[in-house]
């Protein structure tokens, strides 16, 4: 890529974080291209679809989601690793509303997004499995229910505004009691990857299935 052009895209890209990181992703490619100052078919020669320009804007994040993961596992402690990541995203989320969003989606696999959130799946479902056998996370916790702290973290981010710090705090508190082992009583039965895939995509309003990966994963 030209210098030129490379400088181009890094400006859309520069300001796709700029507006998703406070609109969230319901923001128009209208309004990235006006943040931008370009028009909107420039943007769209550029990035043919919305959700190509949101793997861009937002694949360093998911990489140091990635990181996160594998950094607990090799934490001393199986319950501080766990407990650790679960707040260091928690953090990444209520940071940006953007970053909250992505987090609970999925894309084509040949995106480099896709293939850090898959990175992020493997070492996620390891940091669960290690705090099982270590006896302190409660047998029956699943990795998709890492997917529903997400999912429920991202609403309480989305709704609380001045409160969101406090409330993610509370919510975490409540979230880990839980978690713990040995756990107060048996849970109803987790849903299944497929299940928890296609309520990711009604999260998002997505209609064609085709154009994202089939796992659904933290």
């Amino acid at each position: 890529m030209r210098a030129d052009a490379a400088h181009n895209r890094a400006r859309l890209v520069s300001a796709a974080r700029a507006v998703f990181g406070e609109q969230g992703l319901n923001a128009s490619m209208r309004q990235i291209a006006r943040h931008a100052g370009v028009s909107e078919p420039t943007l769209r020669r550029r990035f043919a679809s919305k959700e190509e320009l949101v793997a861009e804007a937002f694949g360093d994040q998911v990489a140091v989601y990635a990181d996160a993961a594998e950094q607990a596992l090799v934490m001393a402690d199986a319950w501080e690793g766990f407990t650790t990541f679960v707040h260091r995203v928690a953090k990444m989320q209520l940071a940006d509303r953007g970053f909250t969003e992505v987090l609970t989606m999925t894309f084509p696999e040949s995106m480099r997004a896709e293939t850090h959130r898959r990175r992020a799946y493997t070492a996620a479902t390891a940091l669960i499995r290690r705090a099982q056998a270590a006896g302190v996370l409660r047998a029956d916790f699943s990795p998709e229910d890492l997917v529903l702290v997400l999912m429920a973290h991202a609403g309480v981010v989305a709704a609380a505004g001045p409160l969101a710090q406090t409330l993610s705090d509370r919510l975490l508190a409540y979230l880990l009691e839980a978690f713990a082992a040995p756990g107060s009583g048996p849970l109803p039965p987790a849903p299944s990857a497929s299940e928890t895939y296609r309520a990711l995509l009604r999260l998002h309003g997505d209609k064609d299935h085709s154009k994202r990966g089939r796992t659904a994963a933290p």
